[in-house]
């Protein structure tokens, strides 16, 4: 019994000590295997800091307005007697556009005028008699009130004739017209637009913090959706004193000439405000910047020697450097377009990672590809 005891005894030592040989074993090998293992390079591509010249700008969207721009409209209910003008037409100040019947008006006026003369040889006689002492004081103030009644009732005719004939207040293009020959207009009525198309205005705003950016007499680029690669040059006329205290911007108005008359009031416009050219600046593509909790940072590619041990496994061939990303914390002044401005954190000659960056921790190794797949489309693909 205790020869049986001690054999069962031997064979578990035996077995577990055969279980505790192989996992040591098993770990001994894995560990060579792994420390013999080469670290993974992960693609990636890269560009070359270098200095480049910034001419920033400040972006911004607006209407354009016209500087002279009116609804034709009457001041008097009437019917239409003649029309001067046709849709589309070149006015110039002061043509006559559109009569109202003023035939009562003018009889009127008529009916004043030849009472007039009388009026003022009663008042002259009235004169000469008071001047004899023959009348009184009061019968020639009553004389002189009615001269001058009669003489305001001719003016009040023709003011009111002369605001039944409808002229251009200033030179300009006609709309279409809203009337006809013999309708009845209501006292406002719209008869059609009236604009110079010579030059005109926009009205934008920005922000109070690029206030001191911005000047009177600063050109600035303007583009529209019908002329999408046509910059149409303006300039900064006006900067409102006040900035608006709920939305903090300050509102800017700018002038744009229009000889060739592409452009028409009421288009969206986007402009950009020019800034002198800053030389010498770092600019990265936006898209080689990464988002952390601790700030912007960017993969900077360097040349690191091989290490030790790597040296002796490979002491049959010549050992090169590899090249490691190293995470760089940078400070990033603008953003425009595809790129950004570097104002902290990168130098000239400075290799940075611009794709592939999702898979990369500090001091992973990396190996540069060409790879076309972040160049911007030449147009956008159809769905």
């Amino acid at each position: 019994m205790k020869k049986w005891t001690l054999s069962m005894l031997l064979l578990v030592v035996i077995i577990f000590g055969s279980v505790i040989g192989f996992n040591l074993f098993k770990q001994k090998m894995m560990g060579e295997y792994f420390a013999n293992m080469p670290v993974p390079s992960f693609p990636v591509t890269t560009t070359e800091v270098i200095a480049q010249d910034w001419t920033p700008r400040i972006a911004a969207i607006g209407f354009i307005e016209p500087i002279q721009g009116i609804a034709v409209s009457n001041e008097t209910a009437g019917v239409v007697r003649a029309i001067h003008f046709e849709s589309g037409q070149q006015v110039a100040k002061g043509d006559i556009l559109l009569e109202l019947d003023a035939e009562v008006e003018k009889a009127n006026l008529r009916s004043a005028q030849a009472n007039l003369p009388a009026m003022q040889a009663n008042l002259k006689r009235i004169r000469q008699l008071f001047s004899r002492g023959a009348i009184a004081q009061n019968q020639v103030d009553d004389s002189q009130a009615k001269y001058q009644e009669l003489v305001g009732q001719v003016d009040s005719l023709k003011a009111t004739i002369a605001r039944r004939t409808i002229r251009a207040p200033f030179a300009g293009v006609m709309g279409i017209r809203n009337v006809f020959l013999g309708q009845y207009l209501n006292a406002g009525t719209d008869i059609a637009r009236l604009e110079d198309i010579r030059k005109f205005r926009i009205r934008f705003t920005v922000p109070q913090t690029r206030i001191a950016d911005i000047a009177v007499g600063q050109s600035l680029n303007i583009f529209v959706d019908a002329y999408p690669t046509t910059p149409f040059i303006g300039e900064i006329t006006a900067i409102e004193p006040e900035v608006n205290p709920d939305s903090g911007v300050v509102q800017v108005q700018a002038s744009i000439p229009n000889q060739d008359g592409k452009l028409r009031s009421g288009m969206f416009a986007k402009l950009d405000v020019q800034l002198p050219t800053q030389t010498e600046q770092i600019l990265v593509p936006q898209q080689a910047i990464n988002f952390t909790l601790y700030g912007q940072t960017v993969f900077v590619v360097e040349e690191q020697a091989p290490t030790e041990d790597k040296e002796k496994a490979d002491a049959s061939q010549d050992a090169k450097p590899v090249l490691v990303a190293q995470q760089r914390v940078i400070e990033v002044a603008e953003r425009e377009d595809d790129y950004a401005r570097v104002v902290k954190g990168l130098k000239p000659g400075d290799v940075i990672v611009t794709s592939g960056q999702v898979r990369l921790s500090n001091g992973s190794h990396v190996k540069p590809v060409e790879d076309d797949a972040l160049d911007t489309p030449a147009s956008a693909p159809q769905l």
